[in-house]
């Protein structure tokens, strides 16, 4: 977010224009809380993870009358148009805002890849790298003390952070919210696996699958006295840490693509990623929708990590 944000400001300049951050997402658009932006300003922001203006959660800004006195606030400080960062919560705020007359461009960022209209969204190959970082040093443990282990990373309602990390660590099943896996075809892969030989046994398990992590964990150390479980969150540190190369690029892209169209007077439309080209994607295309999982990714994991089916 930091190098979009970054990318957006270093735009802007190039076109003449003066720059503000708002602090806080926009809770903070509503409290006026801007921040006058130079160059200066930026320096060291695009290897910075997080976010370097903070974000906040607010309940007014839910409401019709709080968005209509965010475009107010905004107004007031003199502004002429918003570059929204985020994924789809932020991005309904961004059409609802733009629908209400401030001309808003948006860039999708969210780590659960599940933002509709673009084929990556920022974040999304940091977190990817970092989960399958933690599954690389998992299968050295699982290795020397021959034990299994189920790591859970983040999507809640969409296995792709589950099913690239699994593709890309190398581990022996893989369990999202799309697809319903039985607990005892693990085992019985488990088994499988320890009768052949392999010396470890790592499954990738989506915070939103059935089972959960917790339960495939406890079942498999019910399963009997021969197989030993653990269990690794992966947790926030999937979505902290200074972004790859490709998110600093993505991001550089879709920062300058978002005040392109602004300059174009081509507001409310989110910038995609869709192949290698940066497409203007409609926002009311884009809000409420959700980008589902590639069934032929997960259909290549099975192949590849030997789901049950």
């Amino acid at each position: 977010m930091n190098a979009a944000v970054r990318a957006v400001a270093q735009a802007a300049f190039g076109k003449g224009w003066e720059v503000a951050a708002v602090e806080s997402g926009y809770a903070g658009l509503l409290e006026g809380r801007f921040r006058s932006v130079d160059s200066g300003a930026l320096s060291g922001w695009m290897s910075r993870g997080g976010t370097m203006l903070g974000t906040e959660r607010s309940d007014d800004f839910a409401t019709d009358e709080g968005k209509s006195r965010a475009v107010e606030a905004a107004r007031e400080a003199g502004v002429e148009g918003l570059v929204v960062v985020g994924g789809g919560g932020s991005l309904a705020g961004a059409l609802a805002l733009d629908e209400r007359g401030l001309p808003v461009a948006g860039i999708p960022a969210t780590i659960d890849n599940d933002v509709a209209g673009t084929d990556m969204s920022i974040g999304v190959d940091t977190a990817l790298n970092t989960a399958v970082g933690i599954i690389d040093r998992i299968r050295d443990t699982a290795s020397s003390h021959h034990r299994a282990h189920v790591v859970e990373v983040f999507g809640r309602d969409n296995g792709y952070l589950a099913v690239m990390s699994a593709l890309a660590g190398g581990a022996d099943a893989v369990l999202t919210p799309e697809f319903e896996t039985k607990p005892e075809d693990i085992v019985r892969l488990l088994e499988e696996s320890y009768e052949g030989g392999k010396p470890h046994f790592v499954v990738v398990v989506s915070e939103g699958a059935s089972p959960t992590a917790d339960e495939l964990c406890g079942h498999i150390n019910d399963a009997g006295e021969s197989y030993a479980a653990d269990l690794t969150a992966a947790g926030h540190i999937q979505s902290g840490g200074g972004p790859t190369a490709f998110d600093r690029i993505l991001a550089g892209r879709l920062g300058a693509a978002a005040v392109k169209a602004l300059a174009d007077g081509d507001a409310g439309k989110m910038m995609g990623l869709q192949g290698n080209v940066i497409e203007r994607v409609p926002l009311e295309e884009i809000v409420g929708e959700d980008r589902p999982l590639d069934p032929g990714l997960y259909e290549l994991a099975g192949e590849l990590a030997r789901i049950p089916r």
